[in-house]
This record gives structure tokens, sequence and C-alpha cells, in this order.
């Protein structure tokens, strides 16, 4: 070692305990950049080797019923490499130990496994085989919540006739990676199941040979999207065709690649918050050592030592915390990332989603926190090198001190000698008092950062169930009935109140742009299902025109008055040119409503409905679902209290691990904001602190001097904490404010409360390991001086 590498290592002996510290917040921000970038990579590389070996479809479209002669028309549209024909069914479900109805979608397979779109991963068992009717593949979410195995069976309820399918095989899809219904929060695999059977077996259940309902296409790599979009509704809407779609929009692959996105995201933000406090702690600390070093740097100058080697020196020390620093983080991101990992097989079902760490991302997380590091000293460095050693050998002139703001308007009453000293230090160096509170400010916004989406989430769930839907049980028909439909579900058992329902998929145009959504029918004044303004204030529906949800009106582009497309994609198909009558304020999906009755009339098909809100007495559920199990009319039963359910067993609990992360995290860069400045402060002030004990002021007094500033720096940065948490988390809800779903910035009192007790817990502990020191200060050693 040279002599420089050896009064390296006694400098970082010597500060240890503020190396470490600062060690501690690279650590925390290299383990989030892993953590995310891991997870990032992870996901985006199983999705696409996962689509790719399964062939997943790249445009989807469906209809109401179409012979299969059309297929060849779809085969010749310019563009198209590959095409597969389907029967796709939703039907009620009988499932043991359920007592309420699950869904089950029935999905026809060929008898002969061959090549195609859409490739079944068989997990456990095998293929269907040819003439056996009964046997069925299960979806492997379904089977595991219901310890489902090849031999058990499972009732469907098909027109009316109760089947029983024998499942033979455990399967994935790349279709239902993220298994989701429509309309729900989050999937349901106790309710919700994915079935795989035989094409002649579906066909002749449904009344459907020699017919599909569900058509997927492949694409060739110069194919037109869009054009193959539209000739393709062109060839199914005499079929009553509801809309092709791309794989962009597919649902499943629409949540995955906007996790992906949010991944992308965020992978940034919170990684360069902890970094930022890293770069101003080692900025802090390395001003303070050369200060103290000035002699040590003459000398080394006097001795021949180059300006090149000086800033070399200090440069290394920098660059040894770092490594430290990305060491422990990588280790620790590699822990979180595998934890993220596992988070994801929960929600998203691949045949094997593992943890993996490219070496450039390692490279990658080192640059960013070398650099940031390297920015943040590489001021105080060049002073060093830049000292001419003459002046190097004088002490630093003593600091000019003036009084404080408080004393020059007359108040110096109000305050006694120490408090004078504690804001007359502060006002003596204002950016390192700002910066510092800067650094334990953003601690308290970390915690904001992490814990506003529970919030966020516990707000949806009250508006969405307690608020908006005020049924029990939403029940979808196989098909629109007429009124009597209706009132035959009044009078099932423990049924207080029907409201009525009719949904269909419509296309919305306006000017040049277009989405295709779900228009639903319902009464002037719903009483089940309300409709709410910003205020979350109820609104009446009004009798003619449109009602649709802020979100569509800003994708395309519409306000009130004005007169929109509608293309109807079901019966006769109408076309109709609607004004938009009102806004609805909704944080799930693209919506439009209008008044049942109007809707009615322009469908010219009389007053039908498909779908009933029931509000149910709960002494009555269980013989309520047996009856709806046993109606042939009843397509799928939607239950209220088990979507919130399942929604508070998945997202909510799972945040909880995230959460408790982002609370160590919090700590690290509080605690060591706050001990930094407190060391520093007792180094700079050690001679100070000593002549007053000598003077006569008591060891709480000039404890008081020292951690009082740090009390005063901590409460400055409480308010700005939360501040910057708000306007860091309004920046996240940018990120998730998608078609999909839109999450609102709401942090809670308890929030706050916790972001403040954690900063405060941790600036207590790290003055009373400074207060430690202060109790054993050497006073002869401290008030020696170069003279």
């Amino acid at each position: 070692m040279t002599a420089l590498d050896r009064k390296l290592v006694r400098d970082v002996l010597l500060m240890k305990g503020q190396l470490a510290a600062i060690c501690a917040v690279i650590a925390c921000g290299v383990a989030t950049f892993i953590m995310m970038q891991s997870a990032l990579t992870g996901l985006s590389k199983t999705q696409s080797d996962y689509y790719e070996l399964s062939r997943f479809g790249r445009v989807f479209s469906s209809c109401k019923r179409a012979p299969l002669s059309v297929g060849k028309k779809i085969e010749q549209i310019p563009g198209v490499s590959q095409v597969q024909l389907r029967v796709v069914e939703d039907v009620t479900l009988d499932v043991k130990g359920l007592t309420e109805p699950a869904v089950g979608r029935l999905i026809s397979i060929p008898e002969y496994r061959k090549p195609g779109l859409n490739e079944l991963y068989i997990r456990v068992g095998r293929y269907i085989e040819p003439r056996r009717p009964d046997e069925a593949l299960v979806s492997e979410g379904f089977a595991k919540v219901h310890g489902l195995q090849p031999g058990h069976k499972v009732t469907a309820i098909i027109n009316g006739r109760r089947k029983d399918l024998e499942i033979v095989g455990i399967a994935l899809s790349p279709e239902y990676v993220y298994q989701i219904r429509q309309g729900l929060l989050v999937p349901d695999d106790k309710r919700f199941g994915i079935f795989w059977m035989g094409e002649e077996a579906l066909s002749t259940a449904f009344d459907m040979e020699g017919a599909f309902n569900d058509v997927c296409l492949d694409l060739t790599s110069d194919a037109n999207t869009a054009e193959v979009l539209r000739d393709l509704d062109r060839i199914t809407r005499p079929y009553g065709g509801w809309g092709a779609i791309g794989r962009k929009d597919q649902i499943s692959n629409k949540f995955i690649s906007d996790e992906i996105n949010n991944l992308k995201r965020m992978g940034l933000i919170v990684p360069g918050i902890f970094l930022l406090v890293a770069a101003f702690l080692l900025n802090v600390v390395l001003s303070r050592i050369i200060a103290l070093q000035r002699d040590q740097i003459a000398a080394l100058k006097a001795f021949g030592y180059s300006n090149l080697a000086v800033g070399w020196h200090y440069l290394k020390l920098v660059i040894v915390i770092v490594i430290v620093g990305e060491i422990i983080g990588v280790g620790v991101g590699c822990i979180l990332g595998i934890q993220i990992m596992g988070l994801y097989t929960k929600f998203y079902r691949f045949p094997s989603l593992v943890f993996v760490l490219p070496m450039q991302v390692v490279l990658g997380s080192f640059s960013i926190a070398c650099g940031s590091a390297v920015l943040g000293t590489v001021d105080v460095i060049r002073r060093a090198v830049r000292l001419p050693p003459a002046e190097a050998m004088r002490p630093e002139p003593p600091g000019n001190f003036r009084p404080t703001i408080l004393e020059r308007l007359g108040m110096t009453s109000l305050l006694n000698q120490t408090t004078r000293i504690i804001l007359r230090n502060i006002e003596r160096r204002p950016f390192k008092a700002l910066f510092s509170s800067l650094g334990i400010a953003l601690s308290v916004a970390i915690i904001i950062l992490g814990h506003f989406s529970t919030d966020s989430l516990n707000f949806l769930v009250e508006l969405q169930f307690r608020v908006v839907q005020r049924h029990h049980i939403s029940i979808a028909f196989t098909e629109p009935y007429s009124l009597s439909a209706v009132f035959e579900l009044q009078h099932l058992p423990g049924v207080i109140r029907t409201e009525a329902v009719r949904s269909m998929g419509i296309k919305m145009r306006f000017e040049h742009r277009e989405r295709r959504i779900g228009l639903q029918g319902i009464p002037q004044n719903p009483d089940l299902n309300h409709l709410i303004d910003a205020n979350e204030k109820p609104i009446t529906l009004p009798r003619a025109g449109l009602v649709i949800n802020t979100k569509l009106a800003s994708i395309l582009g519409l306000k009130r008055g004005d007169l929109v497309t509608i293309e109807v994609l079901e019966g006769a198909q109408p076309t109709w040119q609607v004004p938009v009558a009102a806004l609805v304020t909704e944080h799930f999906g693209l919506s439009a409503y209008m008044d049942l009755d109007a809707m009615n009339r322009l469908m010219k098909d009389g007053n039908v409905v498909n779908n009933v809100n029931l509000l149910i007495d709960h002494k009555y559920q269980d013989q309520l679902y047996q009856k709806l199990k046993e109606t042939p009319k009843v397509a799928s039963v939607t239950i209220k209290e088990a979507s919130v359910r399942s929604f508070r067993e998945t997202v909510m609990e799972n945040m909880l691990q995230m959460q408790f992360f982002n609370l160590m995290f919090a700590c690290v860069i509080a605690f060591g904001v706050v001990y930094n400045t407190a060391r520093i402060a007792l180094s700079e002030r050690g001679r100070e602190l000593a002549s007053l004990r000598v003077l006569g002021l008591t060891r709480g007094e000039i404890s008081y001097i020292l951690l009082g500033e740090l009390a005063v720096l901590t409460l400055a940065a409480i308010p700005l904490g939360i501040l910057l948490g708000f306007g860091l988390g309004k920046l996240v809800t940018t990120f998730l404010d998608t078609e999909l779903y839109r999450v609102p910035l709401v942090v809670s009192p308890r929030t706050w409360s916790l972001a403040v007790s954690v900063v405060a817990i941790s600036a207590v502990a790290s003055g009373l390991v400074v207060r430690r020191k202060l109790d054993h200060l050497d006073l002869i050693a401290v008030l020696k001086t170069r003279e």
C-alpha cells in the first residue's frame, strides 16, 4: 500500500460511523434500483418469450354466430398469416365447497392437438382425447384455489342443463396470464376459471355446429394492424361482430404492459431520491474532512504530491464508499427482487417467472451511484486540489456571526442565550441548513410515497362498492330478455329489490378519434348503481343524450353538448348521433350511460335487458345462490362482497410487504442525515462546545445547543417533506392514469402521522448516539489548537 492508501484506511476507520450511514443510504438506492430493474427485466423477458413460444395472437374479435366458411374470407385479408376460429361461452359453475355461483369461460380447442395460436402449456395431466365430450382442461389459478387435480369433476350449467366436466389437465394460456373478468378490480381465481373443451363437444352443447363466435389472428411482419382490424370488422359485422382489437388492447396483455411501464418510470424516481441524499451527505462529510486536513494537504504538496494525486486520493474515498454501498445494495436488491417476483406469481400465470439480474443492471446501478456521488463531491475535491500550500498551512478563518433576524426585530428577550446560539449558527450557513432539512424531508416523502397507494385503494374500494355500487349481486343473462325475466328474479328467495340494466358493446367516434367501449342503459334515477360527479354527489340521468366518464371525454376530446357517433355492435347494429349530456367521475375503465327507455327506443327491439342488479337479504343468500345456479337464463353472477374480499386478500396484503421495506429505507435516510449532520456539527463546533463547558455550561446545556439545532432542522423538514411527498405522489398518480384504471392521490391522517413519527424517532435515536459522544467529550484534547 502507498502512503496515501494507508492514510485513506485511517480516514475511513476514523469516520466509520458516518461513512457507514452514507453507505446505508447508497445501498438503499442501489437496492431499489436492482429490485425494480430486475423485476422489469424478468417480467418483460418472460412475457416476450412466452408470447413467442405460445404464438400469442395479434388480433382478437368476437361475434354472435358466424359460419365456418367466413374463416376463408378472413384468411384472405392482407397481412393475415394464421386464423383460429373458436367457440367461447361463459357459464355458471357449481363448485364443490363453494356456496356462491362461480363463472366458467369455456373455450373450444381441437380434438387432436396440433400447432396453432395461443398454444396451451399443460402444467399437470394431459391433453383432451377425441370423442370424450366431458373432458376439459382447467386454468391453473382456479385449480389451485379449489384443489382440483386430473380426475376431479366440476359441474357447469350449459343451456339450462347440468354437465359434469372431467378435469384431465391443468393448463396455462397466453390469453389469460392475468386472468380477470371484465369489470372486476383484480383476478378472482376462486370464482372465475377458464376451461378448454373439444370443439365438437362445445359446439354441440351451444348449438354452434359449423359455426364460431370468436376468432384470433396472427399477422405477417409487414402487416398494417389498423387495416386488418377494419377488414375483420367489415367481414364479421353481418354476423353480430363486436369489434376487433389488437394485442395491445387485449385485457390480460394490457394489465401486464401497464405494470411494465410503471416499473420503467418508478425504477428511476425512488432510487434517485436515495442517491441524491447520499450525494449531499458525501459533500458535507468530505467538506469537513478537507477542512480538518488543510495542514495535511499542504504537507502532501510540499512533499511533492501533485494536484492530481491529492484529488485522486479524496476521490478514492468517495469510490470506496460507493463500492461498499453497491455490494450491500446488490445483495439487498436481489432479496427484494425475488420477493417481487414471488408477488407477481400470484397475479401473472406464466409457465415460469424467475428472478433475472443481468450484469448490465448491476453495472448500471454502480455507474449511477458512482456518478451521483462524484457529482456531489467534485466541487469539494476541486477546491482541495487548488488550495495553495501556504494558505493550507493556516487555520480556517473564524466564521462571521451576526444577530439573528429575531434579534434584529427586537425580540431578544424572548430567547435565552443558548437558543440564540442555535439560531445564529443556522443563519450563518443557510444552504447547509436547507439541504440538511431537505435530506430529512425526503425520508418523510418516501414514507408518504410508499403508503399513499394503500390509502388511495381503500378510498377507491369505499367509493366503488359503498357509494357507487349499492347492490349486492349483479347478474348477466345469456341474452337480452324482456322485463318479465326481472320480475322472475324479484320472486327469488331473499331478493329485496331489482334494478334492470342493458349493456351493449359500441364504437364511439368523434372527429378522427374512436374507442370501443361498453354502453349501459340504466333507469333515470338508479338506486343500486349511482353515477357521481367530481364532488362524489349522485347525478340524475338525463332523459335524452349520453353520459360519459371524464377519462373517455379526455381521450376523445369531448365536452358537454358535443355530438358523437355511436355504432352499436349487436343486433341490427344501428348507428346513432347522440349529444353528450353530462360527465361523470369514474376510476375504472371507459364507460358511457344513457336512459334505459331511450336506449330501447333507439334499438327498436322492445323493452329488453341483459343485466340485473340485486339488493338481497343475506339471511337467504345460500338459498338464492342455489336458485341462481339452477336458472338457465343466468350466464354469470358477480357478488360484490366477494370481489371486495378478493381485492383485500391479494392487492392490499401484498402491499404491506413492500411498505415494510419502504419504511426501513426511510428510517435509513432519516437516521443517516440527522446522524451525519450532528457528527459534522460536533466536529466543527467541538472547540466551541468545550469552551462553553469550561466557562460553566452543563452537559445538558451544550447538548441543547447541538441537538436543538438538529431539532429545528427536523421540525422544518416535516412540512417540507409532506409537500414533497404530496408532489411525488401526484407525479406517480399520473403514471397510474390509464384507460383501465385511475388511482387518485389520497393521503390519510394515519400516513401523515406515520411519516412524522418515523422521522422523529429516527432523529431522536441519532441524537442520542451523538449525545453519548458529547458526554465523553475530552475537553483538553478538543481545546488544543494550532498556533
